[in-house]
């Protein structure tokens, strides 16, 4: 079995990839461009990829292709209508990334919560030392006990957080972006009640048509002033003209970022505008690669790869 791996700087230069050896015959690449991928996947079994589109205009010459293996759980750069129509298997990874995404959600929660880089800069200024008293009440913030957090998408990731956010003293609100998520130990409502009652608002749903610009303008407007806004699902869920537009207005009181609509960002994003690190704090797409959660891919692939050699399907996306 011929396997190629098309960007594996993707997983960081820290993983063991030879654990691949013992399925087939491995070449590996950090990076692929467009105009790489056709003569790097015409005689390969196994493609094995996370950001490099997949589609009829490169996958037509990969005829021996029988299984793509996606190192993520988004599979939007594969095209599986012509995936499903060559018999060919998609897998990706699932669960790989629920802790170091509750993780990440709660770093940038309290990183802006309580206004941490304000403190840290105040000490290290040097205006803590010889200060009149002991403290310093400049920045107000308050405790999560008693407060709502509105979580918009409570797949596993949000039911994490929101195990996590109860354990905090938060009441826990959701807003179900398919219309079917019920889910009876927390309170379903319509985006609008989440968007006015929420202190805290994380995102940790797919990018789709129900989610495409979900928050803009208007949405910031019902929020309250003091509401922080994490988005750990996808950039263009939230549109970032108009979060840009509602910090400097003071609609709300922060963002979180982890994903952005253009990675990496772009240097005209608007967002790059707003300096001040108690309204916006932005990490690139950093959520889900602590080292244990990148370890699990590896394994996870490893795993998608042998039960495919054993005639066994596994982790199987068909749309």
């Amino acid at each position: 079995m011929k396997i190629v791996i098309l960007d594996a700087n993707t997983l960081g230069d820290d993983l063991d990839l030879t654990v691949f050896n013992d399925l087939g015959e491995v070449d590996i690449y950090g990076f692929t461009s467009k105009d790489q991928v056709i003569d790097r996947i015409k005689d390969v079994n196994v493609i094995i990829a996370n950001k490099v589109v997949l589609n009829e205009s490169n996958l037509q010459y990969a005829n021996n292709l029988q299984l793509i293996c996606l190192t993520a759980t988004g599979t939007n750069n594969v095209d599986k209508t012509y995936t499903n129509a060559h018999n060919i298997v998609v897998s990706n990874v699932v669960g790989y990334s629920t802790d170091s995404v509750a993780q990440h959600t709660f770093a940038l929660l309290f990183y802006l919560y309580e206004k941490l880089s304000y403190y840290d800069k105040y000490v290290k200024s040097g205006a803590y030392v010889g200060d009149k008293i002991f403290t310093h009440f400049d920045k107000k913030y308050n405790e999560l006990v008693g407060k709502t957090w509105g979580i918009i998408g409570l797949g596993t990731i949000g039911k994490k957080v929101a195990t996590i956010a109860k354990c905090f003293g938060c009441k826990i609100i959701y807003y179900s972006t398919s219309g079917k998520n019920d889910n009876g130990e927390y309170e379903r409502v319509e985006l609008d009640n989440l968007l006015s009652s929420s202190d805290i608002i994380s995102i940790h749903a797919p990018l789709n048509e129900n989610t495409d610009n979900l928050i803009g303008y208007d949405e910031f407007v019902k929020m309250k002033d003091s509401a922080v806004i994490l988005n750990l699902g996808r950039g263009r869920i939230i549109n970032e003209a108009d979060l840009t537009r509602a910090l400097n207005e003071d609609l709300i009181s922060g963002a979180g970022l982890d994903v952005l609509e253009h990675e990496p960002i772009n240097k005209d994003n608007p967002l790059l505008s707003i300096q001040d690190s108690i309204k916006l704090l932005i990490t690139p797409h950093i959520a889900w690669a602590s080292v244990e959660a990148r370890k699990r891919v590896v394994v996870e692939v490893k795993e998608n790869i042998k039960s495919f050699q054993k005639g066994i399907t596994r982790n199987v996306v068909t749309k």
